[in-house]
């Protein structure tokens, strides 16, 4: 049993194949300094916050970069193996897993230039001075694939003259070389150096950038889905406990691809949601986003989605290329930018700059203005399907409080990211939640209680039964059966602004013949009435268990 700080926490599930995951799993997003007091270590002031606002509601603590780095908000690494001062001390990322799970990042594909890695390669010092990739200048790298508009290559000046590196990311990031074997093993001692400090989730970053072969686009490589493979492997012998998830922002049929055969990634972002979600409420049709459920193939035994509608990163225009149409794309660009989001580019082969992330809060993407449904409709609306789908849920700190775009950040980092960074003071917070009239304490009550009721119900559980049912643009439905069959809730959701009225055995006939239905989310037994209709209110979602 592991204690924690503030009281006795969760006991350690170790087994490697079976009951890795339950109902009760949800996944909180969160920067170790997400809240801020003065006086405080910050991780110390998250872990009490979580401790008394959400113990029992989620189990693990997706704790972001808590390294010290030098952009990007943490995925800029200087050492991989210490705490930044600024947040805390290892003691402190200990004690929030004494009360949560963790999930940590690897940050593989890159490094920050103040590492001492590129330090000694500047210098010329081994092992380190052949941890990087330098390319020749003339290298025809017309085909890399860019998730950026700047350089690929930094020019930077060694020992032994000037080198031009290869930087995916940025100039301050500068990709590894994962054909050294050094490397590879400098890795393995920093992710057991992670699970040694209570880490049960390892994510992988920006994953499927890792190998470079020349003449190819540099994604997906067969050797960067070996490296997948091997990790895997490794844990399976030394920390059976521990899952993998690969981060790989990409279209839905390339970032499923790190499942494998079973063999590789336990957790694969669930990417095609956010944007088919966010085009389904915003036009009130749910199509596109039905018909990408009903043909979505289960993962293989052993492996689960990880579901989500936000994250410190933007909405991936990328996983939808071959689920939308370009003008439907283009629609969402537009509804973004009038929504007072941003929009970030990338650079094709051909010269070319294209959308390839939407830079807004999910809040303000789905917030209602002058009509006469509340505010937050649309946005609770979107969070309870992403909690009801087959999966794990991950949710957004700043989503579980109804954060707005953070304009002011941009003003000062210049980044279009930190439009959905915000970080807190902690009194500021804890006034919006106490505050019974803000939007963020009334976002954050009802969040709360979906993610209480939800994870009383083993119909909810990751490995358990789905059904996407057809119901018409209007409206979006599900059903879910818990593992061994004895439970069934069937998730029912309004998208447009109108009541939508429907009879019951049409929606899913084991309701024929039934007098009540109890909804999970009210705790409320529903009469059926004599037509056998059920009433959805504008953007009302409700889950009835059989």
């Amino acid at each position: 049993m592991c204690l924690g700080r503030y009281g006795v926490g969760l006991r350690t599930r170790t087994k490697a194949t079976t009951n890795r995951w339950d109902e009760q799993d949800v996944v909180l997003i969160a920067y170790p300094d997400m809240l801020q007091r003065e006086g405080e270590r910050p991780l110390d002031t998250l872990n009490r916050f979580l401790y008394r606002r959400l113990r029992g509601a989620i189990r693990t603590v997706h704790l972001l970069p808590f390294f010290p780095w030098s952009s990007d908000d943490g995925f800029s690494v200087i050492d991989y193996r210490e705490v930044s001062p600024d947040y805390g001390k290892w003691k402190d990322v200990e004690a929030i897993g004494g009360n949560f799970q963790l999930m940590f990042d690897l940050v593989l594909n890159h490094c920050s230039v103040r590492n001492s890695w590129f330090k000694d390669f500047v210098s010329g010092i081994a092992p380190a001075r052949y941890y990087f990739l330098p390319i020749k200048r003339d290298t025809d790298l017309s085909m890399v694939a860019r998730p950026r508009s700047s350089p690929l290559l930094t020019p930077t000046q060694t020992r032994d003259g000037e080198a031009h590196l290869w930087t995916t990311f940025s100039a301050d990031q500068v990709d590894l070389n994962w054909q050294n074997p050094d490397l590879f093993f400098e890795f393995l001692d920093i992710l057991f150096n992670y699970i040694s400090k209570g880490a049960r989730f390892i994510r992988l970053d920006a994953v499927a950038f890792l190998w470079k072969n020349m003449g190819t686009n540099c994604l997906h490589q067969p050797e960067t889905h070996e490296v997948v493979k091997l990790l895997r492997d490794i844990l399976a012998v030394a920390a059976p406990d521990v899952a993998l998830l690969t981060e790989t922002n990409v279209p839905h049929e390339e970032n499923i691809s790190y499942f494998g055969k079973g063999d590789e990634a336990h957790m694969v972002y669930q990417f095609a949601l956010p944007p088919l979600l966010l085009h389904a409420l915003l036009k009130g049709d749910s199509t596109y986003l039905t018909n990408w459920a009903k043909n979505l193939d289960p993962p293989p035994r052993g492996c689960v989605f990880l579901n989500f509608t936000a994250s410190h990163d933007g909405i991936g225009l990328r996983p939808v290329e071959s689920l939308l149409p370009q003008k439907e794309i283009n629609w969402l660009v537009k509804q973004t930018k009038e929504r007072g989001g941003r929009v970030s580019r990338k650079s094709n082969p051909d010269g070319s700059r294209s959308p390839y992330e939407l830079n807004i809060t999910y809040f303000d993407a789905l917030k209602l203005i002058e009509q006469a449904v509340h505010e937050a409709a649309q946005f609770l609306c979107s969070q309870a399907v992403a909690l009801s789908l087959k999966g794990i849920p991950a949710v957004y700190f700043n989503s579980l409080v109804g954060a707005e775009n953070n304009l002011e950040g941009i003003k000062k980092t210049g980044e279009s990211r930190t439009i959905n960074r915000k970080k807190w003071e902690l009194d500021e917070l804890k006034n919006r939640l106490n505050d019974s009239k803000d939007i963020g304490s009334y976002v954050y009550r009802r969040y709360l209680k979906m993610l209480n009721r939800r994870n009383q119900q083993p119909a909810f559980h990751p490995d358990g039964g789905q059904e996407i049912l057809d119901l018409g643009p209007e409206l979006f439905g599900l059903v879910r059966k818990s593992p061994n069959g004895n439970e069934t809730i069937v998730c029912l959701y309004n998208f447009t602004s109108q009541t939508i009225k429907k009879a019951l055995p049409k929606i899913y006939p084991p309701f024929s013949g039934l007098e009540t239905i109890l909804s999970v989310i009210t705790s409320k037994v529903i009469k059926i009435n004599s037509k056998n209709t059920i009433t959805l209110k504008p953007y009302k979602y409700i889950w009835l268990k059989i």
